[in-house]
């Protein structure tokens, strides 16, 4: 017996529009980012003469071995950590696990506490934050060593401040003031150790290095990116594969340990002679 039309024809039409649905382009974006939180202003503003102002004293002593962090910014061996860290050590190095270390060369920035490490190769880089990109009330991540040891802090940006650093390495430094709003459990006191942690923004991208804490008045400071931006642009190339990670308050810990157990983020010591 044969079938209705009706049924051939429905038949026809539909094995096309299944072939067609098959073979169609998916062109899809990936999921939006997670939207600004209602606490972030205005985009953060140039340097001015009348920024608040911050006295460090940083005595004029010999240099005492210390350990702080340090992050990648190009896989063929540079990483980045404050100037301070390593400013006097005649053998720095990046710790790689298993009671190993890299050594590394140091160059200095000369106005700002930054310094570039250069190593024989690296791990993946961290992606850098763009110019401008910065907002007051922003949330940021430091994530590092605390007092030699794996933790993490988390951060409301409040605006620009000078540090006039006074002894040695004396200069007057624009940096950007953080309040801390949370941090590892169970990390209590001081945060030595993070100096030379990157400040990472939602996007897992770095907008400054960490550099020094004020305790007391719970707050932490970065490099500005007036000095941040022009020392690592030159060295982390429009080349460089980078590839970040959406943070939140929720995974920020285990965004953390990922980058520290892949070396994107590191220890800094400096070894003894």
């Amino acid at each position: 017996m044969r079938p209705p039309d009706w049924l051939i024809y429905s038949s026809v039409l539909g094995a096309l529009l299944f072939a067609s649905l098959n073979h169609r382009e998916n062109a899809d974006a990936p999921p939006a980012p997670p939207a600004p939180d209602d606490v972030e202003g205005a985009l953060l503003g140039p340097v001015t003469p009348f920024d608040p102002a911050v006295t460090v004293n940083a005595p004029d002593i010999p240099f005492q071995p210390s350990t702080g962090t340090a992050f990648s910014i190009a896989r063929t061996g540079r990483w980045v950590t404050a100037r301070h860290v390593v400013e006097g050590c005649r053998r720095p190095a990046i710790l790689v696990g298993g009671g190993r270390a890299v050594a590394a060369d140091v160059r200095l920035a000369p106005r700002a506490d930054i310094a570039v490490l250069e190593t024989v190769g690296g791990p993946p880089a961290l992606p850098l934050a763009p110019q401008g990109s910065l907002r007051q009330g922003q949330r940021g991540f430091h994530l590092g060593y605390p007092q030699a040891r794996a933790g993490e802090v988390t951060s409301r940006l409040l605006g620009r401040e000078t540090l006039n650093i006074r002894g040695r390495g004396e200069r007057d430094e624009p940096v950007l003031a953080w309040a801390e709003v949370g941090r590892t459990d169970g990390l209590g006191g001081t945060l030595a150790g993070l100096s030379g942690a990157p400040v990472i923004d939602r996007q897992g991208r770095v907008v400054g290095v960490t550099i020094a804490e004020s305790p007391r008045r719970g707050r932490i400071y970065t490099t500005s990116p007036d000095t941040f931006q022009p020392t690592v642009r030159e060295v982390q190339g429009a080349d460089e594969p980078v590839t970040g990670r959406v943070v939140t308050v929720d995974n920020y810990g285990l965004v953390a340990d990922d980058l520290r157990r892949d070396l994107r983020v590191a220890r800094v010591v400096c070894l003894s002679a």
